[in-house]
């Protein structure tokens, strides 16, 4: 087939990505805003390099990209397996978010979740993030959040976040449930935040 005859691709693309991805990993997070990775991490983070090759070494871990019509990574999503549930944690680019790559990202880590025997995921973001207030808003799923000092826990069951539908018009406001217990009362602290 002739170039003209390829099909065009202009949507972002969802890849599965591990440690030879590094290099458009470190990139997507040096062209993050302080806020945004103060968002993911919940701390100032030094250089990339130091923590991104032990996070995509994780044992038992899932990791994706999404990447634009060049190949660039602009938001990627860890799944994390721990005791008794799977982390689910996320990172847009701040020229991408709002555009529904976290929930679509979400919707396929579940799918992994799945598939792996995990029937609950959760994630842990900072009191006050609006940018993912906003996308709990636009999960059409139960969700269950608790909160620790300045961290709120949230967390769904996968099916549900597995049929997430990524446009909506006037979506409905999540029914959350509050309760004193979460799924990683029990288990070690995993790698924190997601930025949607």
């Amino acid at each position: 087939r002739t170039c003209k005859d390829q099909p065009m691709r202009h949507e972002p693309r969802i890849t599965p990505i591990g440690p030879a991805d590094l290099a458009r990993t470190v990139a997507l997070h040096h062209r993050c805003s302080p806020q945004t990775l103060w968002s993911r991490y919940h701390r100032a983070m030094p250089d990339p390099l130091t923590y991104l090759p032990t996070l995509l070494t994780r044992p038992g871990s899932v990791h994706l990209a999404v990447q634009d019509v060049t190949g660039r990574h602009v938001a990627v999503g860890h799944l994390m397996p721990d005791h008794q549930a799977a982390e689910a944690a996320l990172l847009v680019e701040d020229s991408w978010q709002g555009r529904g790559l976290g929930t679509r990202l979400l919707r396929r880590l579940a799918r992994h979740a799945l598939s792996d025997g995990w029937d609950t995921l959760y994630g842990l973001f900072l009191a006050g993030d609006e940018r993912i207030d906003a996308m709990l808003r636009h999960a059409d799923v139960p969700v269950h959040r608790t909160e620790e000092g300045d961290t709120v826990t949230a967390w769904a069951g996968a099916r549900d976040l597995a049929a997430l539908r990524t446009e909506r018009t006037n979506p409905p406001r999540p029914r959350l449930r509050f309760r004193g217990r979460c799924p990683r009362d029990d288990a070690t602290t995993p790698a924190r935040g997601c930025s949607g």
